[in-house]
């Protein structure tokens, strides 16, 4: 029986490597906004002549939105594979983010929580930029996913304080 529990807890164990084929997905989705942000970019600069301010204000704003974008995939690669599969053993790297010393998941949940709060904020200011040709429900929904964003961000992080409050007088005994 114990040899069948060992042989069950290192399945279990083991199976956190099966989230890798989803983080190299990732990486191939980020390839594709880094596509997608160039493209952009080189029809700015190719027609910016021909353009008024607000719709390179517009074009910029979705640029902001694709490196944000993608600055989520990274947090999520990085650290969700720090996280869940396998340590990076980047400590003698000199580009190792300095977020990635201290991620765990409460703080990987804020990180992420905070940068859809980012993306939503460019959204909203995009449309809000381009009013008369949004419709008016659309901008509606939007500030209420916008708002339920922020709520749910800040639920999360009295959860994690609280939390690490506890966790703190635990070791304190």
């Amino acid at each position: 029986m114990l040899r069948f529990i060992n042989f069950l807890e290192a399945t279990i164990f083991w199976s956190r490597w099966l989230q890798a084929p989803l983080y190299l997905g990732l990486i191939v989705a980020q390839g594709v906004y880094a596509y997608k942000f160039i493209k952009t970019l080189l029809q700015l600069v190719t027609g910016v002549a021909t353009m008024t301010s607000d719709q390179i204000m517009l074009i910029v704003l979705g640029l902001i939105d694709v490196v944000m974008i993608a600055n989520l995939l990274i947090m999520v690669i990085i650290g969700g594979y720090e996280t869940f599969v396998s340590r990076l053993n980047l400590d003698a790297h000199r580009d190792q983010p300095e977020w990635l010393n201290h991620i765990n998941a409460g703080v990987l949940k804020i990180k992420l929580a905070t940068a859809l709060i980012s993306i939503s904020s460019i959204h909203l200011l995009a449309s809000f930029m381009n009013v008369e040709n949004v419709p008016e429900k659309t901008l509606m929904w939007q500030v209420i996913i916008h708002a339920t964003l922020l709520i749910s961000a800040l639920l999360l992080a009295i959860t994690d304080k609280v939390m690490n409050q506890s966790v703190q007088i635990e070791a304190g005994h």
